[in-house]
């Protein structure tokens, strides 16, 4: 039988803002199982989710006194997990962008604006890779971003390689889909040309 737990209740998590150690130690012990399922359904490898789940329970101990509603620390978790997750990706994505860059093209000769708008598509592809559902987003980061072999990824994954094709198939898709919608607006030519690359890239075998 599988064991259930639940969040701590209001009055557990008010005395704990109101300073009191027993408390806030308990708070953070009965959050952890949430928190850790939150981390592995959003974040793209059990590695990622553990860290984001670390990094979660810090913020929880440290500042739970900035939470507004004790009734909405489920909420606030998934908030602060979500982040940990995107910000795993971002870091992915922006090694993976500055190890393909050309020698030309390194961050010691790149003029301010354009590392700016470097930041900002690595922003945007982050966002959109997070947005994918799990097991898309999963397989995507493995193959595309961590440049796994395919094989390695079915493996990982328990699927055979064709399924792993598939699933990656319709990851690619839906990520060029995504940039698409968000490939918009004036004052964007770099950004576009850095996602077609990326879109190039993610659609490659």
């Amino acid at each position: 039988m599988k064991q259930r737990f639940s969040w701590p209740d209001e009055r557990l998590i008010k005395a704990a803002q109101n300073g009191d150690i027993a408390s806030l130690t308990t708070v953070v012990m009965e959050s952890q199982p949430h928190v850790r399922r939150l981390a592995l359904s959003l974040c793209a490898s059990p590695q990622d989710a553990e860290d984001a789940a670390q990094e979660a329970l810090i913020i929880l101990y440290r500042k739970i006194g900035t939470l507004r509603a004790t009734g909405a620390l489920a909420s606030w978790m998934f908030r602060i997990v979500r982040n940990e997750c995107l910000r795993h990706v971002r870091l992915l994505i922006s090694r993976r962008e500055e190890v393909s860059a050309e020698p030309e093209a390194s961050a010691s000769e790149r003029s301010a604006e354009d590392a700016v708008l470097h930041r900002l598509e690595v922003e945007r592809i982050a966002a959109a890779v997070s947005a994918l559902p799990h097991e898309q987003r999963q397989v995507l980061i493995m193959r595309d971003v961590q440049d796994l072999p395919g094989r390695a990824v079915a493996h990982s994954l328990g699927l055979s390689n064709s399924a792993m094709k598939s699933r990656l198939h319709r990851a690619r898709a839906a990520l060029r889909r995504s940039l698409a919608a968000t490939d918009q607006g004036p004052g964007l030519a770099h950004g576009q040309e850095a996602g077609r690359a990326v879109e190039r890239r993610v659609g490659g075998e």
